[in-house]
């Protein structure tokens, strides 16, 4: 059954009642035109709620834990994956996964955060909140990437970065730093999108791309609405003012130039309707990518001045 969020709870007490007289056993009451009547509602409620959707709410859709995660489109996106292990460093990261796989008969290099779809995956997989061996393989593979000529795709879900003692003692910031570094320097393009959640430098350190899209309720930012308001006002909860003032929804994001494309979500979001987004995103990713090798220009200067522009400030 999905999770039922705040706003979502009007329009699962109508589809709770539409269910309620289908269910009915009474063959002698006619009841398809209350329930062709209740679900005009329920779809007309549902039309109109995510027309309207303020920023803290798209968070919460961001979040949701039935939305597509990497597996997802990795399985529908991708041919003869070949998953690659570990930063030859320390040890292998399952927060973020990568390897070389075909994409309608293109070999590519993919690699995207991977939250888990249940407790014992998300534990396995850390939430998707990457240790510092997670960069240096996400380091390696496009290295590796950059060596065999390789386009790259990046997903991106995820918090932010693991935030445990340990990874700051095996450098955290330095391998962030050193991810985005690799991934400005490569000269192969880079393809990107934000599935779900984009959270801080955990986000960004797989997200230098030549193309960067969204999902149309997902978000990107540099810091959590919960850490922007404990800085702020020194308390969490005041999350829901923090989102809005962060400017973090894909709509935001676009009209500032910091991505380029948004993918619709069916009416009620990729959580309602999992296999109609994950088609959608894995055809768009698709012709984008083979819209940007058409291009043919230089990857890497093209990126660096991508970056640097989102930097300039008007005086």
């Amino acid at each position: 059954m999905i999770k039922i969020l705040d706003f979502e709870q009007p329009i699962a007490n109508l589809e709770q009642k539409i269910e309620e007289l289908k269910n009915l056993s009474n063959p002698s009451i006619n009841i398809m035109d209350e329930i062709n009547i209740l679900q005009s509602k329920a779809d007309k409620l549902l039309k109109q709620t995510y027309q309207s959707l303020n920023a803290w709410q798209k968070v919460q859709i961001a979040r949701h834990q039935d939305r597509p995660k990497f597996f997802d489109y990795l399985n529908e996106l991708i041919e003869d994956f070949i998953p690659l292990a570990g930063d030859r460093c320390f040890g292998e990261d399952l927060a973020l996964i990568g390897g070389f796989g075909k994409l309608k008969g293109r070999s590519v290099m993919i690699m995207g955060h991977q939250k888990g779809t249940d407790t014992e995956s998300r534990v396995k997989h850390s939430f998707g909140m990457a240790k510092p061996e997670g960069y240096r393989k996400a380091q390696r593979l496009m290295k590796l990437a950059d060596r065999f000529n390789l386009p790259i795709i990046t997903f991106v879900d995820t918090a932010g970065a693991y935030p445990g003692i340990e990874a700051e003692e095996r450098g955290q910031a330095e391998a962030i730093a050193a991810s985005i570094q690799m991934g400005i320097n490569v000269k192969v393009p880079i393809l990107t999108i934000v599935i779900g959640e984009g959270g801080s430098g955990g986000a960004i350190a797989i997200a230098t791309g030549n193309h960067i899209m969204m999902l149309e309720h997902s978000i990107y930012s540099v810091i959590s609405p919960e850490g922007c308001a404990s800085i702020l006002w020194r308390s969490s909860a005041k999350a829901s003012e923090a989102s809005e003032a962060q400017k973090l929804t894909a709509q935001d994001l676009l009209q500032l130039q910091l991505i380029d494309k948004i993918i619709p979500e069916p009416v009620g979001g990729a959580h309602r309707f999992p296999q109609e987004t994950i088609k959608v995103v894995c055809e768009t990713i698709h012709n984008s990518l083979e819209t940007l090798i058409q291009k043919k220009m230089d990857y890497r200067d093209h990126r660096r001045q991508k970056f640097l522009q989102m930097g300039q400030v008007g005086l």
